[in-house]
């Protein structure tokens, strides 16, 4: 059996990061699905403009063109920046768009992949991007090329092994549950992956190696979602990822 294709991202602290790739098969599953939704929210709109009956043969056609290239292309973009890389047959098959170097994904690289599905799926069906994605060590299309971006399977439910990422036995965070609440929606599976393995690989790293990670963890997750001063004060940036972590795993086990 074919082991899976992944992806090694290294930081430079020497940290390397895996990500398993989505394959062919599974990205044209979440396509059909998308095409499918696309076509339902089409015959709706459609069908909505034809039977107001207020534009003639000629603008109804025009307004029913506008609308295609509308939901065509509007349907990927809106969702893949408000969902942080998924689009509703992504996140029904598990998948998701993530820049290459593991940065946050920018709304330029949503756009670029996005157009370019104009060639990808020349002649028919993609045969041009299911080719490249085929040949591409990376699985990526033509998009994927241009865009700096690849697409990944989301990581099945973690566990927190409390020994390897150090247990957490008081963490002042669950006297605010509403920002936990925000912060599971904001961070991502991947990221929670990523956190968990650098905790666990803490004690091999060199002290300012230590430091850098912990603090780009710590800075990322503080945007997610901000805790009011009394629950960080005197939080180092290594206490404050361990207490986010627990916070989320702690919902999903609870």
């Amino acid at each position: 059996m074919r082991s899976a294709a992944r992806h090694q991202i290294e930081t430079p602290e020497g940290i390397a990061f895996s990500f398993e790739l989505a394959g062919p098969t599974s990205r044209f599953l979440a396509w059909g699905i998308d095409m499918l939704v696309k076509y339902a929210l089409l015959a709706t709109l459609g069908g909505a403009v034809l039977s107001i009956g207020v534009f003639g043969g000629g603008v109804a056609m025009a307004v029913l063109f506008l609308l295609y290239f509308a939901v065509d292309w509007g349907y990927n973009i809106t969702l893949e920046y408000y969902w942080r890389g998924q689009t509703l047959g992504k996140r029904i098959l598990g998948l998701r768009v993530m820049d290459e170097q593991g940065l946050h994904l920018a709304f330029n690289q949503i756009v670029v992949r996005n157009l370019l599905r104009v060639f990808d799926s020349i002649p028919y069906f993609y045969a041009v991007g299911g080719l490249a994605m085929v040949l591409s060590p990376r699985r990526q299309r033509l998009g994927d090329f241009a865009a700096n971006t690849i697409v990944v399977r989301v990581p099945s439910v973690l566990t927190l092994d409390p020994v390897r990422t150090g247990e957490v036995k008081y963490n002042s965070f669950r006297a605010h549950p509403h920002i936990e609440a925000r912060l599971r929606q904001k961070v991502t599976p991947e990221f929670a992956a990523l956190a968990v393995e650098a905790l666990a690989r803490r004690e091999t790293l060199e002290p300012a190696a230590r430091l850098g990670i912990m603090r780009s963890l710590a800075e990322h997750l503080r945007a997610c979602a901000a805790f009011p001063p009394e629950a960080v004060v005197g939080l180092a940036d290594e206490q404050y990822v361990r207490n986010a972590l627990d916070s989320l795993f702690r919902a999903k086990s609870g």
